[in-house]
């Protein structure tokens, strides 16, 4: 995936115009993989990731970012907005292929939410700002990462959240909430656990 690979388009949202990136594999996408970034540099590691492992990877920026029309919505609206980008993808791949919600920061709460209303595959949480949004709980199979020195959203807190789920939490240690240096190593990481869920010894 590379940026001449990367199709940029507006679509229609629920505010107006919105920005979406389109990164597809050169076969048949084997799923759709929706991804929410807080902002539009924060977006490739995680469409990169998926779009090695096959899906067609879909990013989009939030209503107010980039081109996207509107205004920050406390992420109510940018739920709109994700939901708009991925119903644009069933259009175009086919509303039978596999989801898969992957969000980064604030995105990482935007697709909480999503998945409400969406039936996924699989999600993938990296930072989730769980104490800075209402962040529900997720399913026992998510894989979440995070930066043993975020500041931005300290480890306590996410162990805080994620203690009641009995939820196992991937930690980057001596990393920030951006992973500046270790995005290569938290694309291996992810792919690796995706993987890994698919070739498991029943009951292991």
């Amino acid at each position: 995936m590379n940026a001449k690979s990367t199709e940029l388009l507006l679509i229609d949202g629920p505010a107006g115009p919105l920005e979406v990136a389109l990164d597809v594999p050169q076969h048949a996408p084997c799923g759709i993989a929706l991804v929410a970034h807080p902002h539009p540099q924060q977006g490739g590691t995680l469409a990169k990731t998926f779009h090695a492992l096959g899906y067609a990877a879909v990013r989009f920026n939030f209503r107010g970012v980039g081109r996207s029309a509107g205004a920050f919505d406390d992420g109510i609206g940018e739920t709109e907005d994700a939901l708009a980008a991925l119903a644009h993808a069933r259009g175009r791949f086919g509303g039978e292929l596999p989801v898969a919600l992957a969000g980064f920061s604030f995105g990482s709460y935007v697709q909480t939410r999503v998945a409400h209303t969406v039936s996924a595959e699989r999600m993938v949480l990296v930072g989730p700002a769980v104490n800075r949004f209402a962040v529900g709980a997720v399913p026992a199979d998510t894989i979440v990462v995070h930066g043993e020195f975020d500041d931005i959203v300290l480890l306590a807190d996410v162990f805080e959240w994620a203690r009641p789920q009995d939820l196992p939490i991937i930690v980057f240690p001596g990393c920030g909430h951006f992973f500046h240096g270790r995005l290569g190593q938290l694309q291996r990481t992810i792919a690796g656990m995706w993987h890994r869920r698919h070739t498991a010894l029943p009951g292991a």
